[in-house]
């Protein structure tokens, strides 16, 4: 026989090379998918080790090297960083791209440094209390309040998945209240007003106006649209994901009116948030863009506007002093009539 032909057998259709080797015959098969290797001192052995390896791989029947790695997933053998990144691509499916995004930000800034190498076992409570106490004391207690969320849900998930003990258990931090922000004055508005209207060219100046009169998130300026000359259409971007899109409608006020011929609606769509929150810095460093929401609020209420009506402009669910339920504003579906006439009493002067 040939020596090309005297270290290969058929089965099925395949031919496999094999050899023997300090008393020991060994197969090994790596084509159209499979890849397959056993040994034996008996051939016959040899060969129906591989005849049932075939068989098994065919049958979609995981190998024996398959299912010590699926039992070896366990909270002991599970890193922190992996575990974390299955619970971030469920996250990825089931919220919004910019909280998902903000979600990965934190763990492959804050989290994944500190506690990725780690498996989840070797994480206990003393080491994540430290590492939370650590952003308190530069007083970043915000982050703190964030991060401990987070490492709540992940190591909720583990609790379920391995039957573990949170380490998150009894974890405290100090208590933390966001600093709220203000209302424009009226001596601050008007500064605001003159600087736009004197630089209707500035990539900045209609959307500050357009935030000011109507009460806009920042991210909702994108989506806004004009309808009939005298609404302004926005979508809420404080919706969760999965959840229909609420189309807000805000009536053009006669103060708002009075500031339209040097607003372009194109050039607010557009204007890049970096640059409101830079021009708003630069001429108030003790306000933020979203005051501009609070400014359009208040004034609404000063203006004695149904506070359900306001409600339903700045598209808030609940509001402390609105007593009225949500099923009742549910229910309740204002005329034209009257929404514009409520939008007639914001008519200040500045």
């Amino acid at each position: 026989m040939p020596q090309i032909y005297r270290h290969i057998f058929a089965y099925n259709s395949e031919i496999v090379s094999y050899r023997y080797h300090k008393g020991v015959y060994e197969a090994r098969y790596r084509r159209n998918g499979f890849n397959i290797e056993v040994s034996s001192a008996n051939f016959e052995i040899m060969k129906q080790k591989f005849i049932e390896k075939l068989n098994d791989h065919a049958n979609g029947k995981p190998t024996k090297k398959q299912k010590i790695n699926q039992n070896c997933r366990t909270a002991d053998t599970l890193t922190f960083s992996d575990y974390a990144e299955e619970w971030l691509k469920i996250k990825e499916k089931t919220t919004k791209p910019s909280t998902y995004k903000e979600y990965l930000r934190s763990f492959n800034v804050n989290l994944k440094p500190v506690f990725g190498h780690l498996h989840l076992t070797d994480i206990d409570r003393n080491m994540v209390q430290n590492f939370l106490f650590g952003f308190v004391d530069q007083g970043k207690g915000r982050t703190a309040e964030k991060l401990k969320l987070q490492l709540n849900c992940i190591f909720d998930m583990a609790v379920e998945d391995f039957n573990i003990l949170s380490p998150m258990r009894k974890i405290v931090l100090p208590h933390f209240e966001s600093k709220k922000g203000s209302a424009f004055t009226k001596e601050e508005e008007k500064k605001l007003v003159e600087y736009c209207t004197a630089r209707t060219d500035g990539a900045t100046s209609s959307a500050l106006l357009v935030l000011l009169y109507f009460g806009l998130r920042q991210s909702e300026l994108k989506s806004i649209r004009i309808i009939d000359g005298k609404y302004l259409v926005c979508d809420t971007s404080k919706e969760r994901m999965g959840k229909n899109v609420v189309e807000r409608r805000i009536p053009f006020t006669p103060v708002f009116r009075r500031v339209l011929p040097y607003v372009d609606f194109d050039k607010a769509r557009d204007t890049n948030p970096n640059a409101i929150a830079s021009q708003v810095k630069r001429l108030f460093p003790h306000h933020h863009p979203h005051e501009l929401r609070y400014t359009f609020i208040t004034r609404c209420k000063e203006a004695g506007v149904n506070p359900e009506v306001v409600m339903l402009w700045d598209g808030h669910e609940q509001e402390a002093g609105v007593v009225t339920s949500r099923v009742d504003r549910g229910y309740t579906d204002y005329s034209e009539e009257y929404i514009l006439s409520e939008a007639e009493k914001v008519n200040y002067k500045i």
